[in-house]
């Protein structure tokens, strides 16, 4: 079993979409193996996304980011991480493929409903800012 991380995005959760795509993790086979709802600080968000720190979106990503609640989550599943990037979808929404989470939910590049890990590395370390070891089921 491979576990990834997810976020749902401010946009997303206060258009009230989390229902949907959770259904749509689960429909696609995916067990949740910890998740709350938070509301993330300048601090945690620039520590989320700083491997995009040195881009000019950087700081609208960052507001974006604090400005609603947000859905924190881990996944569990074979092949959990490229399984879930398919079900995203490209991150613009315009050009993710049809019946993706971010096609039907996503707004643009910034506000695209969902945020996934792109490797175990990167999974381990954003789940590790909102979960404790304990937390995890």
């Amino acid at each position: 079993m491979e576990q990834t991380f997810a976020l749902i995005k401010p946009r997303a959760f206060t258009n009230h979409l989390t229902g949907p795509i959770l259904n749509m993790i689960n429909s696609s086979g995916f067990r949740i193996s910890a998740i709350k709802g938070v509301w993330l600080s300048q601090r945690e968000a620039r520590k989320l996304y700083a491997v995009h720190q040195e881009r000019s979106f950087f700081n609208d990503l960052v507001k974006y980011m604090t400005s609603g609640p947000i859905v924190v989550m881990i996944l569990e599943k074979e092949n959990a991480i490229e399984d879930l990037r398919a079900l995203m979808g490209k991150t613009d929404p315009q050009e993710a493929e049809s019946g993706t989470i971010r096609r039907l939910y996503g707004h643009d590049k910034q506000q695209n409903a969902i945020h996934g890990s792109d490797s175990p590395k990167n999974a381990e370390k954003e789940s590790s800012l909102f979960f404790s070891r304990l937390e995890r089921f």
